[in-house]
């Protein structure tokens, strides 16, 4: 696989995550946890029936501790903290600090072998975090000393999943099979997370389960499966400057679904992350076939 389609197949998982916001919306009442322990085990299951066919595939679960560690550290980690982050401080001021993960891969990119990190692709990346600051500077709901728990989980969330992302490019060898197996071992951990911590809240409607479904073959499921793929063989400072678009192609879906209103900050932030994001994937767009 050349780096341009895995470059493509690595903004699939951009798209597939910003409609997380209005799907998780569509669940009901779920508790975080459960939530999470619902649509991991839905993630895991869809990346086994990929296995159908192929034999060898079950091997890539053979993978040293290591392995282990940094992918299901990654996507249990993240999510732990931030649903941690989202329980004690505000969700604006959490969700601005998580968004420093896009800025992180593309500066973290720069320590990976081959890899060069030149002056757009920070310019892209910087331009996308100026646009995330305006996309949340209208939705802040105050600061209070009892927040500051949440938004350093917020901030160390932001470090995990930016760690996660690119010591996959280091892993590169381990096959895209393997996040199957990291997706279970995520959703047992949240389980037993639900277990402990929170009370079963049951969909109650059919559109309530067909979102949980969704999300679970979407945003927590085929996702995690393109940006292992987008890390590991495309290129990784392009998807990481590109990122910034989550939050405003979330912001827009929430939008047509009557979630949320346009304002003046959403289009001058479109404006500043598409730019960001065109500048940092300068040498792609502008690459001779």
């Amino acid at each position: 696989m050349i780096p341009r389609t895995a470059t493509l197949i690595g903004l699939t998982a951009i798209l597939m995550w910003s409609l997380l916001s209005v799907m998780t919306v569509a669940t009901g009442k779920i508790p975080a946890f459960q939530l999470a322990a619902m649509t991991f085990a839905i993630g895991g299951l869809v990346g086994l029936l990929t296995w159908i066919g192929r034999r060898e595939a079950a091997n890539s679960l053979r993978q040293p501790l290591v392995v282990w560690v940094v992918g299901v550290g990654g996507l249990f980690g993240y999510h732990a903290l931030y649903f941690l982050a989202l329980r004690f401080a505000p969700p604006a001021e959490a969700g601005l600090l998580n968004y420093l993960w896009p800025l992180l891969i593309v500066l973290f990119s720069s320590f990976l072998p081959g890899e060069r990190l030149f002056l757009h692709h920070i310019i892209g990346a910087v331009l996308g975090l100026v646009g995330t600051v305006l996309l949340f500077a209208g939705n802040s709901s105050g600061f209070a000393s009892g927040a500051v728990p949440g938004l350093v989980a917020a901030f160390i969330a932001a470090f995990v999943w930016a760690s996660y992302s690119v010591l996959s490019r280091r892993l590169k060898t381990v096959p895209t099979d393997a996040v199957a197996g990291f997706c279970l071992a995520t959703a047992a951990l949240a389980a037993l997370m639900h277990a402990a911590l929170e009370t079963t809240v049951w969909p109650e409607t059919t559109l309530q389960w067909l979102s949980v479904v969704a999300l679970g073959i979407g945003p927590v499921g085929a996702a995690f499966y393109a940006w292992d793929i987008g890390m590991k063989r495309g290129d990784i400072r392009v998807l990481g400057a590109a990122s910034y678009a989550t939050p405003l192609l979330s912001t827009g879906f929430l939008i047509a679904a009557g979630f949320a209103k346009a304002s003046a900050n959403i289009a001058v932030a479109a404006i500043l992350i598409a730019g960001g994001g065109l500048i940092a994937a300068k040498d792609m767009v502008l690459r001779k076939r």
